[in-house]
């Protein structure tokens, strides 16, 4: 059984089940800086990768602070990694998704 960070993350994981989306959590940490003896010194982890689709998808429903950083980091993942594709779903995408489909999300979002 998957531990999720969020309640959000474990009712999108429902959701992809639901659809038979294969998926993986947080499999990958992508190293964004380094200390200068070459040591990791900050990292971004994606919540879910889609094998078949060959794709990350980061959602976030934190508050517009945090998700500035993330945006951040996912500007320094594409120019250090280039050929990751990483989607990220914001507060109100991830609000849209789960009203479109079988259930909606019983959650209060964060933030």
């Amino acid at each position: 059984m998957t531990s999720f960070a969020h309640e959000t993350e474990r009712f999108f994981a429902e959701l992809l089940d639901y659809y038979e989306i294969p998926w993986e959590y947080e499999p990958v940490e992508f190293v964004l800086a380094w200390t200068a003896d070459g040591r990791p010194a900050a990292g971004f982890r994606p919540d879910f990768y889609l094998p078949d689709h060959d794709i990350f998808i980061e959602l976030t429903t934190l508050r517009q602070d945090l998700v500035t950083e993330k945006n951040r980091k996912l500007r320094r993942l594409g120019q250090l990694y280039p050929m990751v594709r990483v989607k990220l779903l914001y507060r109100r995408d991830v609000e849209d998704l789960f009203a479109k489909y079988p259930w909606s999300c019983p959650i209060r979002l964060a933030g």
